[in-house]
Parts: structure tokens; sequence; C-alpha cells
């Protein structure tokens, strides 16, 4: 948990232990592979699942522009990052459409 908060405090120095903790047992036994631990940008299918599985299904948003405007966004916040972190991506994900609370 630590490493993952660690790795979210990058980009967001005051982030909410609690909801980082939240994605991670949202994520479960995902976060054991290191294949599916992390998010790729250049990937549309992968970008398509965190829109469909994230930001829709988990978040509750129903505008597909919207979900993939803030992927977008992460994907350039994170850019410099050769390996996105899955918890940290979602996390940043649900700050930037206001729904860190509602997780």
């Amino acid at each position: 948990m630590a490493d993952y908060l660690a790795d979210v405090q990058k980009y967001d120095a005051t982030a909410d232990a609690e909801a980082v903790d939240k994605i991670v047992k949202h994520l479960g036994i995902a976060l054991r592979s290191r294949d599916s631990s992390l998010v790729s940008c250049s990937d549309p299918e992968e970008l398509a699942r965190v829109r469909e599985k994230w930001c829709k299904k988990k978040l509750g948003e129903s505008d597909d522009a919207r979900c993939d405007s803030v992927i977008e966004k992460v994907c350039e916040t994170m850019a410099g990052d050769n390996s996105k972190n899955r918890v940290t991506f979602y996390y940043l994900v649900a700050k930037h459409m206001g729904k860190l609370a509602a997780l």
C-alpha cells in the first residue's frame, strides 16, 4: 500500500491514502501481474477498457467524450513515466473527474 501511495504522491503531493487504498482493493488480483498492474497509453484497447470499466462503470460517468478527455489528460500528465502504475492512473482519473469522495 505504501508503494502505491508514494507513486500517487509523485503526481499529487496531498494524495488521499484512503482513496488509494480503495483503488488497490478494487483492483485486487489484477495488481499481482506486472502487465495488468500497468496502463499503456499507446494501446487503444487498454484506454477503452479504462473508460468502460473504471470511468463509466465504477465512477458512474456516462459521457464517453468526457472520459476520453480525462484519460488523455492523465496520459499527458504521466507521459514521463514509462511504467504507468494502474493505481496512480485510476486515482488521477478519479481526481480529475471530482469522484475521489465517491470511491
